[in-house]
């Protein structure tokens, strides 16, 4: 390749408009903090428990370090692409994020003392990483990812509920049992053959055991090939015996009904009875079972 002077000096302005953008950026975001520190009248970093920056048209945070016990912070409706200035405010309960233009959240994984997480209406794509980041939070129980680019994926709640089984609202509603249920069907192989052998009373394999060498079978993992925006489960298995499975564990539910002798009354009782009007009919019973 020959060497081109032009081509430097071009990649030299360009190098110097970005740092400059990002200067006018960063100087809003620390004109915002102050304004916020002047109206709370705090004079000490240490006082800070709480910063309101949402709708300041933010493309761009200062670190926020400073602010060693800083709890609530909300950031949302402003245009932020990354959240690289929170790596060390580790007491950070609760983090409003939603409506901005996040596309990764590298770094938040930090935050273990986060109990609330909204993260909606962003540029998240990739499920994964994503999930890598929040499932050191232990304390994390409501979070919101509705309305991200991931989302379109049929299963995408039951990976997430299965990937951080301590969330108990997610996209604002309740994570149900039943859910949970679905999501070892699908996620937890091995855990869901239990659950079905004790269910209909068959013998467990006990030898099986964690940590012995034997090769076990990896958890379902979501499809790269997902459906998108309709609710049909297209979900493409490896092995035919897993679809196999799934569809044993959604078989359709069988009524039985029969009649409540207790309820039906004897000769004696009927001679005996025979004058009232108001005699209470027979009784069945219905039996569901899956």
């Amino acid at each position: 390749m020959t060497w081109d002077p032009k081509h430097l000096h071009r990649s030299v302005r360009n190098n110097t408009s970005l740092a400059r953008a990002a200067g006018p950026a960063l100087e809003i975001s620390r004109r915002a903090v102050e304004d916020q520190l002047k109206i709370c009248g705090h004079k000490r970093d240490a006082d800070v428990f709480e910063l309101f920056l949402s709708k300041k048209e933010l493309t761009d945070v200062i670190d926020l370090s400073r602010f060693k016990k800083l709890k609530y912070l909300w950031l949302h409706h402003n245009k932020l692409h990354g959240i690289t200035f929170l790596t060390r405010n580790y007491c950070l309960t609760e983090l409003y994020l939603n409506n901005n233009a996040i596309f990764e959240i590298e770094g938040l994984h930090y935050l273990r003392s986060l109990h609330i997480l909204l993260l909606h209406h962003n540029e998240l794509t990739n499920i994964a990483a994503t999930v890598k980041e929040l499932k050191g939070m232990l304390n994390l129980k409501t979070l919101s990812l509705y309305q991200n680019p991931f989302c379109q994926y049929n299963l995408y709640r039951l990976y997430i509920i299965y990937h951080l089984p301590g969330v108990e609202l997610l996209d604002r509603n309740q994570v149900t049992e039943k859910e949970r249920r679905s999501m070892i069907t699908i996620f937890n192989h091995r855990k869901a053959h239990i659950v079905q052998s004790i269910s209909f009373r068959r013998k467990v394999d006990a030898s099986w055991n964690p940590r012995s060498p034997v090769k076990q079978k990896p958890a379902l993992k979501v499809p790269s090939d997902f459906a998108f925006a309709n609710n049909v489960d297209k979900t493409v298995f490896d092995d035919p015996e897993d679809a196999v499975f799934v569809r044993s564990m959604k078989r359709s539910v069988m009524a039985i009904t029969f009649l409540n002798w207790d309820t039906v009354p004897t000769q004696e009782e009927k001679y005996l009875e025979e004058d009232k009007k108001d005699t209470e009919p027979a009784q069945m019973l219905t039996v569901t079972i899956r």
